[in-house]
């Protein structure tokens, strides 16, 4: 493209030259009018050519370019998203409501800090949702034992307040070791997607703010999902 351009710029500048050779003869009375009328129409006819032949490479590129959208569009729509998406303090707070309101049949919350449910900010973003969405028929805590108190003191009072309370199982009291911490949850089509994440820094800290910092969202597609849900309900399982 740089070459042609350089070519098209060489010739206008050829006729340029002999325009202005042309009026020099002129004015040296070499060549007469008749001449001098001839070189104009040449020149003329050459740039409307070069006019023409701009507009040809310039419809042309348009082309490439609307060809080169269109495929870049086609390769995005058959990349596979992530299984996996890790949610920062900025959308933690949404993304986790949106979560709870999009949940289908029952949920599982396994070994969660219920320090996140103590300020009513939060328990009304995070918990809130699922217990008040009609499409969720079960909610069930598997948790560790240090929980009780805190469940019976600050959650299960706000728990009882919610419209769709009786969806809220009695929890399944654990001692449980694993740092895993994870949500899971009924979608469309019967299929399965997760938040997860994992006790200490920077995910969950034993603190009332910003509980957890980090999640990360497990598509349903994930091989994770499985493993999950056997980890649940080996826990559940299990004899006190």
């Amino acid at each position: 493209m740089k070459w042609q351009i350089k070519e098209i710029e060489w010739e206008a500048v050829a006729g340029i030259l002999a325009a202005v050779l042309a009026l020099v003869l002129h004015f040296l009375h070499i060549v007469d009018e008749g001449v001098l009328l001839q070189i104009t129409l040449v020149l003329m006819a050459f740039l409307f050519i070069s006019h023409l032949r701009r507009e040809s490479e310039t419809e042309n590129l348009s082309e490439s370019v609307a060809q080169t959208e269109r495929t870049v569009e086609e390769i995005r729509a058959g990349m596979d998203a992530p299984d996996l998406e890790l949610i920062g303090p900025a959308q933690l707070r949404s993304r986790s409501t949106q979560f709870g309101q999009g949940a289908r049949g029952e949920m599982i919350w396994f070994n969660v800090c219920l320090l996140m449910f103590v300020p009513q900010d939060l328990f009304d973003a995070l918990l809130r949702p699922p217990i008040e969405n009609p499409n969720v028929s079960s909610i069930q805590f598997v948790l560790d034992e240090s929980e009780r108190e805190r469940w019976n003191t600050q959650v299960q009072p706000k728990v009882r307040k919610c419209t769709g309370a009786e969806t809220v199982q009695e929890p399944i009291w654990r001692d449980l070791d694993d740092n895993v911490s994870f949500i899971l949850r009924g979608t469309e089509n019967e299929q399965t997607d997760a938040l997860l994440s994992f006790w200490g820094e920077p995910f969950m800290a034993r603190t009332t703010q910003d509980v957890p910092r980090y999640i990360i969202h497990v598509a349903r597609e994930s091989e994770l999902i499985p493993q999950l849900q056997d980890i649940e309900r080996e826990h559940r399982l299990q004899r006190n």
